[in-house]
């Protein structure tokens, strides 16, 4: 099933009066489970088609779908609320909230969705299980380790139940062991409960993981590979 479409997206930005194509015409679609990497030099685009596919953006033009439904023409409260149900986000500054506790992070976006306490508990508890992190539940983000972190943010991200997870870099800040156990724990995920990731990355790593690897030039797919 198709989960993400684009149509025509097209992001211009004027820089001292001169207009710059960040992502210019874009046509994509990513279908239900997919494990993709968009990747491309520092400029290309891809973290402004992220955004815009993640609702963080306006496009100048065009349309973004997520299953079905025209994310362009809602409000802004319509769009708020639409994030929270469907989209999970990770980061690459993880963007934890630093006085809450690991447990207390990954509650806080099913308290925004109106979840009981004890749904918010069992879920948050059976996620941080599930990436490691039984014995940190009540750690603070100054606690863990950038690697813990980050695998916070997974679950946080996960917990809304969205449609799909935006990685933009998650990788970044992280040695090459705690990206290798966040990559094998988000392609598992991908593959037993058919979690769709939707990746920008410099990252080889990531790439080598990646069963989908679409490059990006001045605002432009250039490549689309399937593995």
């Amino acid at each position: 099933m198709e989960i993400i479409k684009t149509t025509h997206l097209t992001k211009v930005y004027s820089n001292n009066g001169l207009e710059v194509k960040a992502v210019n015409h874009i046509d994509l679609s990513i279908e239900e489970g997919e494990f993709t990497a968009i990747v491309g030099p520092s400029g290309s685009g891809k973290t402004t088609l992220l955004n815009m596919i993640g609702g963080l953006d306006d496009s100048t033009e065009g349309s973004v779908e997520i299953a079905g439904k025209n994310i362009s023409s809602l409000s802004e409260n319509e769009l708020i609320d639409f994030r929270l149900k469907n989209i999970g986000f990770v980061f690459q500054a993880y963007n934890l909230i630093p006085v809450l506790t690991a447990k207390e992070n990954v509650e806080f976006i099913m308290l925004l969705q109106g979840l009981s306490e004890k749904e918010r508990k069992l879920r948050s508890e059976a996620l941080l299980v599930e990436v490691g992190l039984a014995d940190k539940l009540d750690s603070r983000p100054n606690q863990l380790s950038g690697g813990q972190q980050q695998r916070v943010a997974v679950a946080r991200a996960l917990a809304s139940k969205p449609s799909f997870i935006l990685a933009d870099e998650p990788t970044a800040n992280l040695d090459s062991h705690s990206t290798s156990t966040l990559l094998d724990m988000m392609a598992e995920m991908n593959e037993k409960e058919k979690v769709t990731f939707l990746f920008s990355t410099h990252d080889q790593r990531v790439i080598d993981k990646a069963r989908r690897v679409i490059t990006i030039e001045d605002g432009k797919i250039i490549k689309d590979e399937r593995r």
